[in-house]
């Protein structure tokens, strides 16, 4: 590797780490923040939590590393044209190309790094994430009350297992001390006796195994409505009273996992799949096929010999014996239950079919999506370094404005593409990879026309915005700029 090439490498390093723990720490927090709520309070051990965080990671890095590859090269290559370094090569007979070796090759490995990461790494966490948090959320709604709205507590209502629903109010839950105040709890598991009881304060407690919850209630009243009877009505006021809930299931067990998404899987089990769906729907195809050749072949009178016995002892029965002439035949034939069976179950197949063929292309597309994603690692090292040479004064916020605007292009162009193709608009091929074409274009005629930029420290666009749209030109006297 020659020294040109490992300096262009050096220089690419720093900005790259700094733009991914930047970019990763940002996207990271606000999709933390959007759980916390859900984290806090319930009682969950910290290893529980940590692992959330962990698992919540590899997405967050599959979004900004394509975006700190971009970040990157913006940053170095402006840097480096300001301090005429870009110029000082050129003048020194490297070419544009030869500059743009290096850096492709960094794109090679990071789209091959991406690769990887979207095969192994990403759908195993997020597997692992998916069943994290549906443990999470199989934790006892006691402990996710919510003041001032009706909270619904399954428990066990007898020692044989069966199972009952409470209803809970309470103006004011302090979570840290398990206290509640003006609360409200009904009893509609009993039909003849319905029960609302109400009391001025509370606290909540476990037992030692964690299953149970105790509702201790001080200074209330409980009515009774008994529908067995007229008038069956009771009031009975209580200093202290303690209502247990069995089984609420308040402790945290992880469970064995559950099937797997689209977004939990690699490419091999993607293809799988799909290839499985594909299957499935050549199936139902030749079913639905079959079945309408049958019914062809009934209504045209040229029956297999198997159907015809049926055909002719159903026309016989329903005539009383008497051969029919051809239009009683044709009335009997619309009106058969063999043929309404028949139409009945080609729309059936072809439902199944639809759902099939629906299910088919979300695999497809995400196969493409992460394929995608990768490869425009790649693209943004061939768009980023002629961009930010035309830009070379333009600094950091050069480098946050384009690769912001490029960035937000390429996602919306991208989840653009993912609803068209799970709407059967066009192919996942074709909607998956638009986007990258059009950075790729974009990107060759930049990298083709880098030779003949102009490098101008001052980088005054606007004399010559207005030189384009207006006529003037530079007078004649007037220095040329550094080329």
């Amino acid at each position: 590797m020659s020294v040109i090439s490992r300096y262009l490498i050096r220089v690419q390093v720093g900005p790259f780490l700094f733009a991914l723990v930047a970019m990763t720490a940002l996207i990271f927090l606000n999709a933390v923040a959007r759980e916390v709520e859900g984290l806090v309070g319930k009682g969950l051990p910290w290893t529980a939590i940590a692992e959330f965080l962990v698992l919540s990671l590899p997405h967050t890095v599959a979004l900004s590393l394509p975006i700190a590859v971009l970040a990157a090269v913006l940053y170095s290559f402006s840097d480096l044209t300001s301090s005429s370094e870009v110029t000082a090569l050129a003048a020194n007979g490297v070419s544009p190309f030869r500059i743009l070796a290096p850096v492709l090759a960094l794109g090679i490995v990071a789209t091959a790094v991406m690769l990887a990461f979207n095969d192994r790494i990403l759908p195993e966490a997020n597997h692992q994430l998916k069943n994290l948090t549906y443990d999470m959320g199989r934790k006892s709604p006691t402990l996710e009350l919510r003041e001032q709205v009706v909270n619904r507590i399954q428990t066990e209502i007898d020692g044989r297992g069966r199972l009952g629903t409470y209803f809970l109010t309470a103006d004011r839950i302090d979570s840290n001390a398990n206290e509640l105040e003006s609360i409200g709890i009904f009893d509609v598991n009993n039909p003849a006796r319905k029960r609302v009881t109400y009391a001025e304060k509370g606290r909540m407690a476990f037992n030692e195994s964690q299953t149970d919850l105790f509702l201790t209630l001080e200074d209330g009243v409980v009515q009774e409505l008994v529908s067995d009877r007229i008038g069956g009505f009771r009031l009975i006021y209580f200093d202290r009273e303690i209502i247990p809930l069995r089984n609420v299931g308040t402790m945290f067990e992880q469970g064995q996992g559950s099937s797997r998404s689209d977004r939990e899987m690699g490419f091999a089990l993607l293809r799988a799949n799909a290839d499985a769906k594909l299957a499935e729907l050549d199936s139902v195809k030749a079913e639905s096929q079959a079945e309408v050749s049958r019914a062809i072949r009934l209504a045209l009178g040229r029956a297999s010999p198997s159907d015809e016995a049926v055909r002719q002892e159903e026309i016989a029965r329903r005539t009383g014996g008497v051969a029919p002439s051809v239009g009683e035949a044709s009335s009997l034939l619309a009106g058969d239950p063999g043929s309404q069976a028949a139409i009945l179950a080609v729309r059936q197949r072809a439902a199944s079919g639809n759902r099939l063929s629906q299910r088919m292309g979300q695999f497809q597309v995400e196969i493409h999506k992460k394929a995608a994603l990768a490869v425009a690692c790649l693209i943004f090292t061939l768009l980023g370094p002629p961009l930010a040479i035309r830009f070379p004064s333009g600094g950091v916020g050069m480098v946050v404005a384009a690769a912001g605007s490029i960035t937000a292009v390429y996602w919306a162009g991208l989840i653009g593409g993912e609803n068209l193709a799970d709407r059967g608009a066009a192919g996942p091929a074709v909607t998956m990879w638009a986007t990258n074409a059009i950075f790729l274009g974009m990107g060759l005629w930049l990298a083709l026309t880098m030779g003949r930029t102009r490098i101008s420290l001052r980088s005054n666009r606007i004399d010559d915005l207005a030189s384009a749209i207006f006529g003037r030109s530079r007078p004649a006297n007037a220095p040329e700029r550094a080329r």
